[in-house]
């Protein structure tokens, strides 16, 4: 897929007008627009990826039933808690409801490699506190450090320095509010983690390319270098681990731009969840080419070579591109 863009894909494998069906949790089959996933594919056994048109917490809980049956033990949730005031971070009082649901768990986020509000711990704490970030602990996972998780059969690293405290959780929920991207072109879970989960002293530098490039790189070399992270940390939790994106608020910029990210241009779609890491960012991505107000975003995730994300997760091994879509309203 290096050399076309997703859009000229669709109309070479003739999708545009196909449909495909979505399904709900009754069986009933319901006519919905085309999801390229399933015609890029070749053959195999398909993932599931569950989908709501409702963003609120109660949907979120149910989302999360769904998919929720091997996370045990002491739980990380992984979110983006954002910027000083962000505009476009998830709803405090819907994460606030979802996590109470959800029996020794504990938000974790990772100071940044750049510069401001979240650079060091001291500050970052207060990030927290200016953003609402207080009715349940949040452990900033490279306060003391970071440990090293091997990468087996990466493209680029050999192994990716997470936040230290990240290896003292049995599992993670990686909850995640899916947009574009400045660097990545599109953030969704893959980006939640493998930049998200890095250290931001070292995990960061190595994801960025410093360590093996000496620069800061762009388009399908950092994507790879993305997909060598996350699988990290995929292969670290094998079966424990789990993936919720919410389609609220999809500004071409990260919440890490903060204030200054671009009002959205592109309608809320709703919320999907999935124990595949690919199929869950796939399903986001072909939603948002289906839509038709997608155009912005659409041009974010191509002009960053942001579809390398996923032809790298599957090259990796870290999931399927094919889904059913499965509606739980």
């Amino acid at each position: 897929m290096s050399n076309i863009s997703r859009r000229d894909f669709v109309k070479l494998a003739g999708v545009a007008a196909a449909g495909v069906a979505l399904y709900n949790v009754g069986g009933e089959e319901t006519v919905a627009k085309k999801t390229i996933s399933n015609a890029e594919a070749a053959t195999g056994q398909k993932s599931q990826v569950y989908f709501t048109k409702h963003i609120d917490a109660e949907h979120l809980i149910k989302l999360y039933q769904k998919i929720n049956s091997n996370i045990s033990g002491k739980v990380a949730i992984k979110l983006h808690s954002g910027e000083p005031h962000g505009p476009n971070i998830l709803p405090r009082d819907m994460v606030q409801k979802f996590q109470v649901q959800i029996p020794n768990s504990t938000i974790i986020e990772a100071n940044t490699a750049y510069g401001g509000a979240r650079a060091n711990t001291e500050s970052h704490k207060q990030t927290l506190q200016t953003n609402g970030w207080t009715f349940c602990p949040v452990d900033i996972i490279d306060a003391d450090g970071d440990i090293n998780f091997p990468v087996n059969g990466g493209f680029h690293l050999k192994e990716v320095a997470m936040g230290a405290h990240l290896a003292n959780y049995d599992s993670l929920i990686v909850l995640t509010h899916f947009k574009g991207h400045a660097m990545g072109g599109f953030g969704g879970s893959l980006k939640n983690i493998a930049i998200g989960c890095a250290s931001g002293k070292v995990g960061k530098r190595q994801v960025h390319g410093l360590t093996k490039f000496k620069i800061w790189v762009t388009g399908e070399p950092l994507m790879e270098l993305m997909a060598d992270s996350g699988k990290a940390i995929c292969d670290h939790f094998g079966k424990k681990i789990v993936f919720l994106n919410v389609m609220r608020r999809m500004s071409v910029d990260c919440d890490c731009a903060g204030v200054g990210a671009a009002e959205p241009t592109i309608a809320d779609i709703g919320m999907v969840a999935s124990t595949d890491i690919l199929a869950i960012d796939q399903a986001c991505v072909d939603m948002v080419y289906a839509a038709p107000d997608g155009k912005d975003l659409i041009e974010r995730i191509e002009s960053r070579s942001g579809l390398r994300q996923l032809s790298a997760m599957k090259e990796l091994g870290m999931g399927n591109n094919q889904y059913d879509l499965i509606s739980i309203d």
